[in-house]
């Protein structure tokens, strides 16, 4: 399998622009040499950034472009100003031409899905987009969907779900038959609203050959990896998503402080000091940093806006990944095994 793989970047997106991007190309082609980049933006600013960087020499194109998307932006605005001109559009058309095989943005993620679905359109057999997400848990890692896409889904939507996050987690977990949980309220079959019920029961009467359904699970089932793939529609998602993150960094505060309150907390800390840093590793949301935007005729990676070179380098990683195991034939492999969400 070859290792040349074509990432697109949008340079302009995000809270830092290029100044992160540029650095977490470099880090994320240091740790695969085959990768090359079609880099979109103001070519005055990114250039110095580009030649600055060893480890990108013969491995950048630069796109000029000085049109960004704000970060605040609504999608609908955006798509109208920024279609055919923006960094964040040039980034996702390069895919849609064959020029690249993923892109990636740290931009505006509603302007992003919105011109990610007009340039690549849905892939035959999906209603809709949606975002998926690596959750660390005690076992690994697991791949849950949907974490901000879409607001309320129904039984259809929640299977097709199913089968995306499957071959999301087949590629990246590397998983031949991931188990699929549906997040509820309870594990009981009667729990529930009607839309997760419906898709119980659909997944629980359809033959899967490329992935087994689990059952229901909980809000604590994430941490403990109970599945590897969790499926829920994009508002509890998203709810879920940042209250995780607001949580690990809570308790690396809380640490910190426990740690440096007294002088024998401080000898123990000193003593102890390998396995809190495998914690804080562990918990180090840029570790997993990437939503993988799933459904579409076409990878598009979604990065934190807020996040520095390493976690930017974690995205592109995981667009490597998704473009060189090729995400899309997976997946339309397995929608077409699946008898309830097969396409005609």
């Amino acid at each position: 399998m070859s290792n040349s793989v074509c990432i697109s970047l949008d340079a302009m997106g995000g809270d830092h622009g290029p100044s992160t991007v540029v650095p977490g190309a470099a880090i994320a082609r240091e740790r695969h040499p085959g990768m090359t980049f079609l880099i979109f933006g103001d070519e005055a600013i990114v250039r110095p950034l580009v030649e600055a960087e060893p480890r990108l020499t013969g491995a950048v194109e630069i796109r000029h472009t000085t049109m960004s998307i704000a970060m605040d932006e609504k999608p609908s605005q955006a798509v109208r100003s920024g279609r055919g001109k923006s960094s964040m559009w040039k980034a996702i058309q390069a895919v849609k031409d064959g020029e690249a095989q993923a892109a990636v943005s740290a931009g505006n993620t509603g302007a992003l899905m919105a011109m990610s679905k007009i340039c690549l359109k849905t892939m035959a057999g999906i209603e809709r987009p949606a975002i998926a997400c690596l959750w660390p848990t005690v076992r690994g890692e697991s791949v849950v969907l949907d974490v901000g896409a879409t607001i309320g889904t129904d039984a259809e939507h929640l299977v097709e779900m199913a089968v995306m996050g499957s071959a999301m987690a087949r590629i990246v977990l590397d998983i031949e038959k991931p188990t699929v949980g549906l997040l509820n309220v309870g594990t009981e079959e009667m729990k529930g609203n009607e839309a997760v019920k419906e898709a119980a029961r659909l997944l629980r009467e359809t033959e899967l050959s490329n992935f087994s359904y689990y059952g229901f699970v909980e809000g604590s089932d994430l941490g403990k990896g109970t599945t590897d793939v969790v499926v829920t529609e994009g508002f509890t998602g998203n709810i879920a998503l940042k209250t995780a993150e607001g949580t690990a960094k809570q308790i690396g505060t809380y640490l910190k402080s426990a740690m440096s309150r007294t002088l024998s907390a401080k000898i123990g800390y000193f003593f102890a000091r390998s396995a809190f840093g495998a914690l804080r590793e562990k918990m180090n949301p840029s570790r997993a940093n990437g939503g993988v935007f799933l459904g579409l005729e076409g990878i598009v990676i979604k990065s934190h806006g807020s996040e520095n070179a390493q976690g930017f380098a974690a995205a592109v990683d995981l667009a490597y990944d998704m473009a060189r195991h090729d995400l899309m034939r997976t997946t339309r492999e397995m929608l077409e095994h699946t008898p309830a969400v097969a396409p005609v």
